[in-house]
């Protein structure tokens, strides 16, 4: 069981460290200052793990060679098992999207992408997860989402970090069934997975075609619980995380619950390992 390190969290992590088995830090906060004196203090305590935002790895456009060398020395530095980032598009042509957007998905593109992973792999030196997003544009494709990551996945050997929230958001605002979506998936070959909530606040349009919003600030959510359970019912999880952004509680006891929680659920399903 991991969480995902936010400085508004410090204090509750190291005073509940016993209860925490890693943490997942953001790699691009570090970038400039891979040697930062707060990571050497997470490292006496935790695992850490880096997760990224701006490899861009759904790109058309030749890897940034300089960000992943910034990746690497923070992957380096803290000596990450793995690394992370979503699969979509953050810039493109030079300009950047500030915005995790979602690919086209063709069989083709998937190569692509499979090549830019294997290239990320071997200049890291570990294990690289793609992560799905949550999106509210979903492109006309000619493949479904669970094609496209199987695809992209067989093709570069990598494995995934599964964030259960994004599924469903999307199955609400797409309209598709979250469990088919996950059996469409070669589970075995989650390396990590995501667990967040989101406020009732977090609509982006109001009225009949509002859609729910990834905002990953409130309690896991019970449907995110229960296809933790499906997951975990049916593949050993090698590492589970919960994932807040905003909105943090004042009193630390909230995530410790939901970590406790969630030991419960893997537990009861058997997936724990």
């Amino acid at each position: 069981m991991g969480l995902g390190y936010r400085r508004e969290l410090h204090d509750g992590i190291l005073a509940h460290r016993d209860g925490i088995g890693w943490l997942e830090i953001v790699t691009d906060q570090f970038l400039n200052d891979p040697d930062n004196p707060l990571l050497e203090t997470l490292r006496e305590s935790f695992v850490l793990v880096a997760h990224g935002l701006e490899m861009s790895i759904g790109s058309r456009a030749p890897l940034d060679e300089e960000y992943l060398a910034a990746v690497a020395a923070v992957a380096d530095a803290v000596d990450a098992p793995w690394v992370s980032d979503h699969l979509c598009f953050t810039r493109e042509e030079g300009v950047a999207l500030h915005n995790l957007t979602p690919v086209f998905r063709t069989p083709e593109h998937a190569e692509l992408v499979a090549a830019r992973v294997r290239a990320v792999e071997e200049r890291l030196g570990r294990p690289f997860l793609v992560e799905n997003i949550s999106y509210y544009v979903d492109p006309p494709s000619e493949m479904t989402e669970p094609e496209f990551l199987t695809a992209v996945m067989e093709r570069s050997g990598c494995g995934m970090l599964l964030d259960l929230n994004n599924v469903t958001v999307n199955a609400a605002n797409h309209g598709f069934d979250p469990y088919a979506y996950l059996d469409a998936l070669p589970l075995e070959r989650v390396g990590q997975i995501h667990l967040a909530g989101n406020t009732p606040e977090g609509v982006l349009l109001a009225g009949p075609t509002g859609m729910e919003t990834d905002r990953h600030d409130g309690p896991v959510g019970e449907d995110v619980f229960a296809l933790l359970a499906y997951v975990a019912d049916r593949v050993d999880l090698p590492a589970v995380m919960i994932e807040r952004d905003q909105n943090f509680p004042e009193d630390f006891g909230e995530i410790a619950d939901e970590l406790r929680r969630t030991r419960e659920v893997l537990a009861a399903s058997g997936g724990a390992r």
